[in-house]
């Protein structure tokens, strides 16, 4: 006979000094490690403020977390012992609970692990279902059954069989061969359609949009991924604070299943704002003013204003005011109109610009995670150059067509630990004052991969390119010109300190790339870590001639409700561009 424990050390404080969880006649680690992981008891170990009343329904909930637990191993002969103080927890008078507990010990005694004998589902859409293991001789592990019959159920749904449901089950377990028989009926009842779309709640969005930007199809037949669809559709106008989309419990006689939305607006109104602070470009300051549903159809409006280099030494104050209004289900649910534009003058070390801007287009939603984006854009600038041909204005006058496509699968847009980004955009545009043409691409492509089921560290890397072509730097307006320096690229270089030499200074340049990479470490739920360097490159025409720079440094993460508060300390370490300590403070990871 074998028996393991799992242990610690007493504390001496605390109420519950010890917890083990023990195997008798089993030398299994991973499954010790696994009931460890899923003990009740084991969480009050250590913890001053526990009582013994506390330990003790604990322990009393123990017997089925653990026999939980091991049906999920597929071992249905297993007795448990939970000894609290060395009496059974389950014999201890609930009337008289000791003042306090010292030790617990969880000993299981697992028996064999069963297979499966008779294993039938049926009737089944497919064979896909019994691909999780639910099979004669095979494990017969608890999930497998769930699963199997879960995915059964799901099929039928999927099919448009809305009731679908598990009609009857029987599990036999034979203890002197260690066989699992389980048979489960389904019933799917019959195949149906959408009905009539109900909607309810507290909301002054008209009924009209509610349904229209839901999308549920009323007439075509049943799909439960068309009911998560208009859930979700509803939720991403951020009007609501709750969504609910509920199926009627009977079908119409005409094979219809009506379906209600439940929806409860957010408050109409809402401002915010932001500080970011660098040691060199100084203090920027940003708010914004958010109006839902502003014409009562779910429409939202956004006016940002931002004042920025207060106090830096890269140029004079900027500023730029800017609105951005979206209808959803403009032409069709997963439609959106958007209208954006603004104000802003610019003072930096190469030139002085004041511009507005419009752009009208459309976002389209082509899935979970891939959006697309096309627009029709005007903007003129009347631009003071102080290098090229120092302090003479000239006029830019451009009409063009962004498009964009953006592709998002990060788990967490403000904190994301697994996953990955990628947006590209291309904008060709006529410029009428010099009757040129050209076209100005973006790529930018990050990465997340966190270490182990805890996720305490996550490597991050992002990699930006751009390019513009049919204009001279001499000629393109200059926020179409690239730069490097600064918390969006390089940190630890001063911001936009490298561009293209030219006499008296530097100018943007026509092509641009950028590497990042962090190394993040989470200390607990409140502080974390960062590694970080980043480098990149300005070409004065393209990717085969340019300069390089590069910044490295570490940081500090505080997580707050909104995300992590950030400051990064950063030095230059490659590159003529800048020298001495830069600090950064923001919302938010870097990227």
């Amino acid at each position: 006979m074998a028996l393991g424990f799992a242990a610690s050390l007493p504390s001496g404080a605390a109420a519950l000094d010890i917890v083990r969880v023990g195997l008798i006649g089993s030398g299994d680690a991973e499954l010790r490690d696994s009931l460890q992981a899923n003990s009740i008891v084991k969480t009050l170990e250590g913890k001053a403020e526990t009582t013994g009343g506390d330990v003790l329904a604990a322990a009393r909930s123990e017997y089925a977390r653990m026999i939980e637990v091991l049906y999920s191993k597929g071992y249905y002969s297993s007795v448990v012992s939970v000894l609290v103080d060395g009496r059974e927890a389950a014999l201890i008078d609930p009337f008289r609970e000791p003042s306090s507990v010292a030790e617990v010990q969880i000993l299981v005694e697992p028996g064999r692990p069963f297979r499966f004998g008779r294993a039938q589902i049926g009737p089944l859409l497919d064979q896909s279902p019994l691909e999780s293991g639910f099979r004669t001789g095979a494990p017969a592990l608890a999930d497998v059954v769930r699963e199997t019959a879960s995915d059964a159920v799901d099929d039928w749904r999927g099919a448009g069989y809305a009731k679908a449901t598990i009609a009857d089950q029987s599990v036999l377990a034979r203890h002197a061969t260690a066989q699992l028989d389980v048979d489960i009926a389904l019933s799917t009842g019959p195949r149906v359609t959408f009905g009539e779309i109900v909607i309810a709640g507290e909301t002054d969005v008209r009924e009209k949009r509610v349904r229209k930007i839901a999308g549920i199809p009323s007439g075509q037949i049943y799909d439960p991924e068309a009911v998560a669809k208009a859930a979700s559709r509803l939720r991403k106008t951020g009007t609501f604070k709750s969504v609910q989309v509920i199926e009627a419990e009977t079908v119409n006689a005409d094979g219809s299943l009506d379906m209600q939305i439940n929806v409860v607006d957010r408050k109409p109104r809402r401002i915010g704002g932001g500080v970011e602070l660098s040691s060199l470009d100084g203090l920027t300051l940003s708010g914004y003013w958010l109006h839902r549903n502003i014409l009562g159809g779910a429409e939202q409006l956004r006016v940002d204003t931002e004042i920025a280099q207060i106090g830096g030494n890269s140029g004079d104050i900027d500023y730029d005011l800017s609105f951005r209004f979206e209808k959803p289900a403009a032409f069709g649910a997963d439609t959106l109109l958007f209208a954006e534009g603004g104000l802003s003058y610019s003072d930096e070390p190469d030139y002085i610009e004041k511009q507005v801007e419009l752009t009208v287009g459309l976002s389209r939603e082509f899935g979970d995670r891939l959006t697309g984006e096309l627009g029709i854009g005007y903007s003129f600038s009347r631009v003071t150059d102080l290098y090229v041909t120092p302090n003479t204005q000239r006029d830019i006058q451009l009409f063009s067509l962004p498009f964009a496509l953006t592709y998002d699968a990060r788990d967490n847009r403000l904190d994301t630990k697994d996953g990955y980004y990628l947006k590209g955009e291309l904008t060709p545009f006529y410029e009428t004052v010099q009757g040129q043409t050209g076209a100005h691409l973006t790529f930018d492509a990050r990465a997340y991969k966190a270490l182990g089921e805890t996720k305490q560290t996550v490597f991050a890397g992002r990699l930006q390119l751009g390019q513009l072509v049919g204009l001279t730097s001499q000629t393109a307006p200059p926020d179409f010109l690239f730069y490097s320096g600064g918390g969006g690229t390089v940190r630890g270089q001063p911001y936009q300190s490298l561009g293209v030499p030219i006499a008296g200074g530097t100018i943007g340049g026509r092509a641009f790339a950028a590497l990042s990479g962090e190394v993040r470490y989470a200390i607990n739920d409140t502080f974390g870590l960062v590694a970080f360097a980043d480098a990149g490159f300005i070409g004065a025409d393209g990717f085969g001639n340019g300069a390089w720079h590069s910044g490295a440094g570490l940081g500090v993460r505080y997580q707050t409700p909104v995300g992590p508060i950030r400051l990064d300390v950063a030095a230059p370490v490659s590159g003529n561009t800048g020298s001495g300590v830069q600090v950064y403070v923001g919302i938010g990871q870097a990227f």
